[in-house]
């Protein structure tokens, strides 16, 4: 999962940035509201972490154009503004949870799979294809009912895939949703990924559903389903 964190104070951004990585989510940070929007245009992140003083264009009104371009998009709010009226304004502006600084990390990622398991009506938690079962915030992967033991990168490249089942995924978008934005290695960390990913999910099982897309990228679908 890739999360948005629109902080300008870099130490919080970094602490916060840090946390998430810990639990495994992909995290990219804007440092003012003009940037916090052109991520926000330019990727499908499952949540944003949103503060409310911001340079060039404030938390408030970034949160109203999220509310408008990505309306189902959870966005929690971070901010030193404790008062009541503030909370009742930007919970009524569209924000779905606000957290006061200073704040508890483990709250904050309490607080961000709690707004996951809930998510928009059309949101699931749970993706399938074929035999295959993943739920994307326990992180608990089965295959043919047997349970698969993944590391964090293997977990994301796997909901990566199986978001989309049956689109191929070049190698940079793949880098795009997997890894962050501080990631500047090659693209062949993608093919070593997929590879690590193959010898779990696909090898031990008989039927392949990850297939490789020669020249472009890869993709997962089950080919007897179709």
């Amino acid at each position: 999962m890739r999360m948005l964190v629109v902080e300008d104070d870099r130490k919080v951004a970094d602490f916060v940035a840090r946390g998430l990585r810990a639990e495994s989510f992909a995290v990219d940070v804007a440092h003012d509201g003009i940037a916090g929007e052109q991520y926000m245009l330019s990727y499908a992140y499952d949540l944003m972490i949103l503060d409310l003083m911001l340079p060039k264009l404030s938390g408030t009104a970034l949160l109203t154009e999220v509310r408008r371009m990505r309306p189902n998009l959870p966005v929690l709010i971070l901010s030193a503004r404790d008062g009541l009226e503030e909370k009742v304004r930007h919970f009524e502006a569209g924000a779905d949870d606000y957290l006061t600084k200073p704040f508890n990390l483990a709250e904050l990622v309490v607080r961000i799979k709690a707004l996951l398991r809930r998510g928009p009506v059309e949101y699931s938690t749970t993706l399938q294809i074929s035999d295959l079962q993943v739920d994307r915030v326990s992180q608990l992967v089965r295959r043919a009912d047997q349970r698969i033991e993944l590391t964090a990168k293997e977990f994301a490249l796997l909901v990566c895939l199986m978001s989309t089942p049956g689109r191929v995924m070049s190698r940079q978008m793949i880098i795009d949703s997997v890894w962050d934005q501080s990631f500047d290695g090659l693209s062949s960390i993608v093919d070593v990924y997929v590879r690590y990913l193959r010898r779990k999910i696909d090898e031990p099982f008989g039927k392949k559903l990850i297939h490789t897309v020669r020249g472009v990228g890869y993709c997962i679908r089950d080919l007897e389903a179709q």
